[in-house]
């Protein structure tokens, strides 16, 4: 196994990772459901739920998810 084979088996670990961790600090779907049934849905937080952690957690695990795939990738071709 050569130099760069290992440095991108090692970036494609802390990738995985960092994916599991953002997954599972995001909240459930089903968190917000009682909010909506009672009528939060037209709040204030509700508008801004661009920026909102679950929101910031959802857009990191898509990019993490690409790199990810992205690093899997060069390790099927260098491989």
């Amino acid at each position: 196994m050569d130099t760069l084979t290992l440095i991108i088996t090692i970036l494609q670990l802390l990738c995985g990772l960092a994916i599991t961790l953002a997954v599972l600090f995001q909240s459930g779907k089903n968190a917000g459901l009682s909010g909506a049934i009672g009528g939060a849905g037209d709040s204030f937080l509700a508008r801004n739920k661009s920026k909102t952690l679950d929101a910031k957690l959802a857009r990191a695990t898509k990019w993490i998810g690409a790199i990810f795939l992205v690093l899997t990738l060069v390790l099927l071709i260098l491989g």
